[in-house]
């Protein structure tokens, strides 16, 4: 059986070349493009330096031997190779399933490229179906829920063995049902003009390329 997944990731890969600062996605299309990467550097076909978008991301590219350096250390990313929960035919973006959305925006806002990898059932006429998750502080959440409620979303706090989630940042997530986006540029400035949110899984603008597998082993690439 095809893994969609994998093979969108590897295709990717693709436009990774030696002497790059690479962006490490988080999720479960991320890990096989780092997969990948780990693999080449390990057989010497490239010599590059990343940056994880998460822990989990981070450790997985140390065992790997992907060299792993600070925002400190450079001036820019050149590729990121990350994953989405949704993409619409303009590239805007629902990320955040795997609670790395503030890394993951913070990588893809310093690159100069993101790269989007996905199975087709991730492309969407309309973002929504999907829930929006919002990156919160954790002190008087219960009102930051409330105001995003107001915003006409079903919000849920996300939960972890029966607690609340915690980021690597140490924030909530509430995952937030607002049905169809029809204008996602406008509900992201309204999420994020809320006090207590930190960010939101609305990526707008940002990815320059999608590269989507099929069923049958196609693979499609929409460019910005």
């Amino acid at each position: 059986m095809i893994n969609l997944k994998q093979l969108a990731a590897e295709k990717a890969v693709e436009q990774v070349e030696s002497g790059m600062i690479v962006g490490l996605g988080t999720g479960s299309t991320a890990y096989w493009a780092i997969e990948k990467i780990g693999e080449k550097v390990k057989s010497k076909q490239l010599n590059i330096k990343a940056i994880a978008t998460s822990k989990r991301s981070e450790e997985q590219a140390r065992g790997l031997g992907i060299p792993i350096i600070s925002f400190a250390e450079i001036d820019a990313i050149d590729i990121t190779i990350d994953g989405a929960d949704e993409s619409d035919h303009n590239l805007h973006l629902i990320k955040g399933g795997g609670g790395a959305l503030l890394r993951e925006k913070i990588v893809a806002s310093n690159s100069r490229k993101l790269v989007i990898v996905a199975d087709e059932s991730k492309l969407v006429q309309h973002l929504g179906k999907y829930a929006l998750p919002v990156d919160v502080v954790t002190f008087g959440w219960e009102k930051t829920f409330q105001k995003l409620e107001a915003l006409g979303c079903i919000p849920k706090l996300r939960l972890d063995d029966g607690k609340p989630y915690l980021t690597d940042n140490a924030n909530y997530i509430l995952d937030c049902a607002f049905g169809e986006i029809h204008d996602p540029a406008t509900l992201h400035e309204k999420i994020n003009a809320i006090t207590g949110v930190v960010d939101n899984g609305l990526f707008i603008n940002l990815a320059s390329q999608l590269i989507i597998a099929s069923a049958g082993g196609e693979i499609k690439t929409i460019l910005k």
